[in-house]
């Protein structure tokens, strides 16, 4: 049986040979699950992180990074021209952890009350319970989310479900527009789209199958 050596783990590490501590030496640390929250929806660059991670320092971001691309999770390369900047993205490794992050996420939900003053927010945090209930339509295709603090993408059917920050490369096949407390309930389970769509609060656009679908739910 191979084992990892010792050089090769994180610098800090439980020593247990166990699946859950080896995972947690890789990705235990604070703040590196949110930077793989913040790579899921794509390549970006150092100052992109910074920028959606905030209270996390300078010092401890470049840190995870390097621990990051260390324990095989992330890889950094440079544009092409005429950009010179560097971005970090996800490996193979990395995008692995989705289905953790969905799960944290589902977990996670029952503890958003209310939104306090000093909490901050950025629209694609909401796209993994949400990416976690439109995959279980069915349906295959790209919806495209607008809320009040910005838009983001899903992607799902075809066991390939993923999110990104911003609009998509190409047209959605549906538009879901709604704010964030109706974005949560739906994420949590506690309202359904179609519910949504009656009382109000959530719009729909796409007359394809997947906003036929989405409208429907």
């Amino acid at each position: 049986m191979g084992r990892t050596p010792p050089a090769a783990r994180s610098r800090r590490s439980y020593d247990q040979y166990c699946a859950a501590a080896r995972a947690l030496d890789a990705v235990g640390d604070r703040w590196t699950l949110l930077i793989v929250r913040e790579l899921l929806a794509g390549p970006r660059r150092y100052t992109d992180l910074h920028a959606d991670l905030p209270g996390v320092s300078t010092d401890v971001l470049a840190s995870r990074l390097k621990d990051m691309e260390r324990e095989g999770l992330t890889t950094r390369r440079r544009l092409p021209p005429p950009s010179a900047a560097y971005v970090y993205e996800l490996t193979e490794r990395g995008r692995a952890l989705l289905p953790v992050l969905q799960a944290l996420a589902t977990w996670g939900a029952p503890a958003l009350q209310e939104r306090a003053p000093t909490d901050a927010v950025r629209a694609h945090w909401f796209a993994l319970p949400l990416l976690r209930v439109l995959a279980g339509l069915g349906v295959e295709g790209v919806v495209q989310v607008r809320l009040d603090e910005g838009e983001f993408h899903v992607r799902v059917g075809g066991g390939a479900e993923s999110y990104g920050d911003g609009p998509a490369a190409e047209a959605p096949d549906a538009l879901l527009t709604l704010d964030a407390e109706a974005c949560v309930e739906v994420g949590r389970g506690a309202l359904t789209v179609a519910e949504g769509v009656r009382a109000g609060r959530i719009e729909v656009s796409g007359e394809g199958v997947l906003g036929k679908a989405l409208r429907a739910y």
